[in-house]
């Protein structure tokens, strides 16, 4: 496989990583963590999931023995601030010193709440692709107000990546949140602070994502596909982790944290349509993507590869309404986050009717 850097700015960037330590290989989520948590130092660990994930999280904690406290399996989509508290009261309570979190975005989420408010190393285990166990980036919802922050505490300490928990992630799910993955590459390339490196892994972790989700769901019981997505979703969350989020990912934590929508979901219908709007302004984010997607349209071919493996095409199959789109728009332009293009509420409610119409996304000429 070839990697350019055609397409990268070398008239100056800064590029800055933070320490992880990463585990991939199948079978590692019952037989890394231990050794993992005695690398640590730690010798009380909470294992915290959701309720889907509960089966694998419960294997964790057998794994640990004597040195798991307890698990916790409360783990809900979005980190309601209320769920957080509980967590972090059993937390202390139990004496933890450590937390392992086992599952998708949600527990890992609920993990870094805990690594938030307590300062305790996070152990991730990932079982879907959503990226966030390599970023420090966390979120919590109150009173339908999705937050979100960065802070070098939540980053977790070591990931173990094992494609044998992805077996069981149901085909509608991996795509969308193969997608979401995407998403992250996709924002990174065009960020204010991109650099080489992230371009480079942006790229990569486009193409193997796009490449694997066609033959995911052809073969969802193919260990080398799942492993292939676990890593594409590694390097998207990778280039989330070092970059500045954009009108993308704010459009997807106003939806979530105010309608509750499903965010791998969210983020799968509204990235072609972003892109599609940001388009004019980055071509050489475009051409990069163009090129680790073969194709002359990322935002057209984006939206095929999802709604071709039956993904949800429009926020109206959210749920959503027409009415819902004004409020968006009104909280989205009034806490802006960086954006390549300048936005104002008639733009972002010109591209919430065209997601919420599922109508094919065009480039602005």
């Amino acid at each position: 496989m070839t990697f350019s850097t055609d397409f990268t700015d070398f008239t100056g960037f800064v590029y800055e990583t933070r320490p992880v330590r990463v585990v991939f290989r199948p079978g590692a989520s019952v037989t890394a963590i231990p050794e993992e948590a005695q690398r640590l130092g730690l010798r009380r660990l909470l294992v915290v999931c959701g309720n889907r994930g509960e089966t694998d999280a419960r294997a964790v904690a057998d794994s640990l023995g004597d040195t798991c406290v307890g698990l916790h399996a409360e783990a809900r989509m979005h980190v309601p601030v209320e769920v957080a508290d509980r967590t972090v009261a059993v937390a202390r309570a139990a004496g933890a010193d450590g937390c392992v979190a086992v599952g998708g975005g949600s527990a890992i989420g609920l993990g870094k709440a805990i690594a938030l408010r307590t300062g305790l190393p996070l152990i991730a285990v990932p079982s879907t692709y959503a990226g966030s166990e390599m970023t420090p980036v966390w979120g919590l919802t109150e009173h339908g107000v999705k937050r979100t922050g960065r802070d070098p505490v939540v980053q977790p300490r070591s990931v173990v990546y094992d494609p044998d928990l992805t077996l069981s992630l149901p085909v509608p799910l991996s795509v969308t949140s193969g997608i979401n993955a995407l998403a992250h590459a996709v924002e990174a390339l065009y960020a204010p602070d991109t650099s080489p490196l992230v371009s480079l892994m942006a790229q990569e972790g486009v193409r193997a994502m796009a490449g694997a989700l066609p033959r995911l769901a052809a073969e969802p019981a193919d260990l080398d596909t799942r492993s292939r997505a676990l890593y594409g979703a590694w390097l998207c969350g990778s280039c989330l982790g070092a970059t500045t989020m954009g009108l993308h990912h704010k459009l997807c934590h106003v939806l979530g944290g105010t309608f509750g929508v499903p965010h791998a979901e969210t983020h799968t219908v509204l990235l072609p349509y972003v892109l599609a709007y940001n388009a004019p302004t980055v071509p050489q984010a475009m051409a990069a993507l163009n090129a680790a997607l073969d194709t002359q349209d990322a935002p057209r071919a984006l939206r095929d590869l999802a709604v071709g493996l039956g993904a949800p095409r429009s926020l109206a199959e959210l749920g959503l309404t027409e009415g819902d789109l004004t409020v968006v728009a009104e909280r989205v332009t009034g806490n802006q986050y960086a954006n390549p293009r300048p936005v104002t509420a008639e733009d972002v409610l010109g591209v919430l009717r065209a997601a919420y119409e599922g109508r094919e996304p065009t480039v602005p000429s």
